[in-house]
């Protein structure tokens, strides 16, 4: 039996960082027109699939929900279901066609527009609202934040970058960046509710440009440091050819900003980066891991890797594993090639490499990281860190896991500490993926 009644929501959020952003901003939305979150889908009367598009398995991991959503809805009538984010934008054509349980869609830059489509289904429509705003940023907004320890803060929206792969220009639009005094006043009302940690979200976040005075993201990241001084500053995602040395400089410089940067490369071959439509070479890459490895002491990089894109070679997938020994990434997001719709390696290129070779690759790369990734946390055994302590831990109620300041997990004993506290850990042992420590006499806490 549902208990929460048809005005309240309950929200599914898939895929990236800027997408739980936006379940943040959609939450605020829905609240100031009167509606109620609920605990979980058995209690709502709207479920809303915040969706990503940005790999063929993210789709039909929805496609896979809304099977059992369809199932639900038989046995709870009334029961409304929606469809936002990039999925719908980028499917637009045929997305009702997917499910029968999908009452309405929205995109991105309609999530205003939410309250008017729930009333429209209850009038018997079935609405969509997939249309582009190149003003739309949500200003104004509050967005409603899970937890109270870590935030994110979108400071710009969309991309400008036609990677040959990637649906993001077809489902974000083109990049707008947030109002300078905007983020800064985001940021101290963060920083006045006690978060212990900011990151800045972006598609392509070292692209920022101020709309009012035109100040780039090396400013932007300073101003937020100097703003929120006892905060840990973070920020998602860069291109390579977006790297400055004014934004590595800056990180080195403020004491509060993670030395943690994660830089996608996708191959490291520059044949393949050009295929790719990068707008940078391997050797151009490694330049900027020169500066950013010169400039900043103890900085952790990770990466992103696809293989066998369009016409890889085997000297190209070569190439690639060539870059993971020679750099030493702590981590990397790795996937095979999967072609999307509409993109421009779809309608430019043939995905031409057999999948067996795909997975045989990737398998290969994954092998080599992971080797890497446990040589490098191993050599951190017998060292003390610092971390915030984010959750208890999922194996056990007796410890709490955190990250680092670099952004390694840490799972520790709890004793008496408490999410949100920083403390010093000594590291014990270690897995490919995760520190294991002891924590030292005292937490470092934040007034």
């Amino acid at each position: 039996m549902r208990t929460g009644g048809n005005n309240t929501f309950y929200i599914h959020t898939f895929g990236c960082q800027m997408n739980h952003a936006d379940s943040g901003i959609i939450t605020a939305l829905l609240q100031q027109e009167g509606y109620s979150p609920a605990e979980s889908e058995d209690d709502a009367g709207i479920i809303l699939l915040n969706t990503c598009a940005v790999r063929e398995h993210a789709v039909d991991r929805i496609e896979n929900y809304l099977q059992h959503l369809h199932g639900l809805k038989k046995r709870h009538k009334g029961l409304i279901v929606g469809v936002a984010g990039c999925v719908p934008q980028f499917q637009r054509q045929d997305m009702f066609s997917i499910s029968p349980a999908i009452d309405f869609l929205a995109g991105p830059d309609t999530y205003r527009s939410l309250p008017l489509l729930i009333e429209q289904v209850r009038a018997g429509l079935k609405p969509a609202a997939v249309e582009f705003d190149s003003a739309e940023t949500y200003e104004g907004i509050d967005p409603v934040r899970q937890g109270s320890i870590s935030a994110f803060v979108p400071v710009m929206r969309g991309c400008n970058n036609m990677c040959a792969f990637c649906v993001v220009p077809f489902t974000r639009g083109r990049e707008r960046s947030h109002p300078f005094s905007s983020v800064i006043g985001e940021v101290r009302q963060l920083v006045a509710s006690g978060y212990r940690e900011i990151t800045l979200l972006g598609q392509n976040v070292n692209s920022y440009c101020d709309p009012e005075e035109g100040r780039n993201f090396a400013a932007l990241l300073d101003a937020v440091s100097c703003e929120a001084p006892k905060q840990r500053i973070r920020f998602s995602t860069s291109h390579p050819k977006d790297i400055s040395e004014a934004l590595v400089r800056t990180i080195a410089d403020r004491q509060n900003i993670c030395n943690h940067v994660h830089l996608p490369v996708q191959s490291g071959s520059s044949r393949m980066l050009g295929l790719m439509n990068r707008g940078h070479s391997i050797e151009e890459y490694r330049e900027k891991i020169a500066l950013i490895r010169e400039v900043i002491p103890g900085v952790v990089l990770t990466t992103d890797l696809i293989a066998g894109f369009c016409g890889e070679e085997e000297e190209d997938h070569q190439a690639t594993l060539e870059l993971l020994s020679d750099v030493r990434f702590d981590l990397a997001y790795m996937f095979f090639y999967s072609e999307r719709p509409g993109t421009l390696a779809a309608r430019t290129l043939e995905d031409d490499v057999p999948e067996a070779v795909k997975k045989r690759r990737l398998q290969e790369i994954i092998d080599l990281q992971n080797t890497i990734s446990e040589e490098l946390y191993q050599g951190t055994i017998g060292t003390v860190v610092e971390v915030l302590a984010e959750s208890e831990s999922k194996r056990s109620s007796q410890q709490l896991m955190g990250r680092t300041d670099t952004n390694r997990v840490v799972v520790f004993d709890r004793e008496h500490f408490q999410a949100g506290e920083r403390l010093h850990v000594l590291i014990t042992s270690a897995t490919s993926a995760t520190l294991i420590g002891k924590p030292l006499h005292s937490g470092i806490h934040l007034s």
